[in-house]
């Protein structure tokens, strides 16, 4: 499983030129669903997701975690973050996960968050055609894979 987690000061989600979820101060995260995830891949990455320390304290030094400013989540779904380029000029998604085991997995990624932080959980919809919207603080961008977890 790949996330991207993005710093934001505003980021939102637009599906058929209605906003469906928005927030404000905190992480906007897409997330890839690999063929070969599980759950103990999800419950790694939201750890690191929720704790990683990549907002400033008063020092003005990443410090700070999501936990910490008590900041907003938005959860977007994104199977192309496992595209494949090595061959030619078309990316192929035979590693993404069909969704039999994508779905179940990213409920359980937006479950798990919201065990901790509740109603500072917002969403796009899974396979939809998504306009995500964003203004990047810093900018600050994180990829994390949790097959790398050395």
């Amino acid at each position: 499983m790949k996330v991207v987690i993005q710093r934001v000061n505003k980021s939102s989600v637009e599906i058929n030129n209605n906003i469906k979820s928005e927030i404000q101060k905190g992480l906007l995260v897409l997330i890839g669903i690999g063929l070969d995830d599980n759950k103990q891949d999800v419950e790694w990455l939201v750890n690191k997701v929720l704790n990683l320390r990549v907002f400033n304290d008063s020092e003005g030094v990443m410090n700070k975690s999501l936990l910490d400013i008590n900041g907003e989540l938005l959860l977007i779904s994104q199977f192309t973050l496992l595209a494949s380029t090595k061959k030619g000029n078309r990316p192929s998604y035979i590693k993404s996960a069909n969704h039999q085991i994508a779905i179940p997995l990213y409920e359980h990624f937006i479950k798990t968050c919201k065990d901790q932080i509740d109603d500072k959980v917002k969403t796009g919809t899974f396979g939809a055609d998504m306009k995500v919207s964003l203004i990047n603080d810093g900018p600050v961008t994180i990829i994390i894979d949790s097959k790398n977890k050395e």
